[in-house]
């Protein structure tokens, strides 16, 4: 991280803490309806993320690998994230620069794409998706992925986050080019500068995912599995799902 990008984190999370005090000091104590912000942090840890954010400001569809736009660091594109986050008092704690790789049912053809995972506290449904919303919006998006962390018994945690160790851009690519089955419940993935793979799926899919993973030589770690609610945050509601459209954000 740059010393710049530090303080304007730093920035960020004094921003927060003002912005919360203040809507604690307007509103009086948290109602029903509106847990997000400091009623939404947790219990002794307010750093603890509650929910990850897949997002990109990329609206072009790339199919070479070397295409320079690939190398973008979208620096400016987080802290205006981190920035859109604090608006509505959600508190960003990092993120993840990401190298995609989706199936485009318009081209009929593989498309990259360079996003970011941001990792965001205090958070409930009703903040994570207008922050999902607002940028959205800003970046002239389809939708754009949220996920909010859920204990797996709960009944409203529909999808899984797999992270798998050893798999690059390439060996995903090329199984997602290949597989009709893997495109059209999996639609793609994104890969971490290590070489680990991400894929947000269905628990349905879950035996597919495992299948993928084993057959490209990643490691299988169910003790890492995250679960939790998946929302494709869109124009017409507000969430959509269809997954041949499963991009960090479209």
């Amino acid at each position: 991280m740059s010393r710049s990008t530090a303080t304007a984190r730093t920035t960020l999370v004094a921003a927060f803490v003002l912005m919360i005090a203040g809507a604690g000091a307007a509103t009086g104590p948290a109602t029903p309806g509106r847990l997000h912000g400091p009623t939404a942090c947790v219990a002794g840890n307010p750093l603890r993320p509650t929910a990850d954010l897949f997002a990109t400001d990329n609206t072009a569809t790339i199919t070479d690998p070397a295409d320079p736009r690939l190398s973008d660091q979208l620096t400016l594109f987080e802290l205006t994230v981190n920035a859109t986050a604090v608006s509505e008092l959600a508190l960003p704690v990092g993120s993840e620069l990401l190298d995609g790789v989706f199936w485009s049912s318009d081209s009929n053809a593989t498309t990259y794409e360079r996003s970011r995972e941001f990792h965001l506290a205090c958070t409930d449904t009703n903040n994570l998706f207008a922050v999902a919303d607002d940028i959205r919006v800003r970046y002239h998006q389809e939708s754009v992925l949220s996920f909010e962390f859920l204990p797996a018994g709960d009944p409203r945690a529909n999808a899984v986050t797999v992270s798998a160790r050893g798999i690059d851009r390439t060996r995903f690519h090329d199984a997602l080019a290949s597989d009709p089955l893997v495109r059209d419940h999996l639609g793609g993935g994104s890969i971490t500068r290590d070489g680990t793979l991400i894929l947000v799926v269905d628990r349905a899919d879950l035996p597919l995912t495992q299948s993928l993973i084993e057959r490209l030589g990643g490691d299988w770690d169910p003790a890492g599995f995250r679960y939790g609610d998946r929302e494709f945050v869109g124009s017409t509601n507000g969430a959509v799902f269809n997954p041949a459209l499963n991009r960090a954000s479209r």
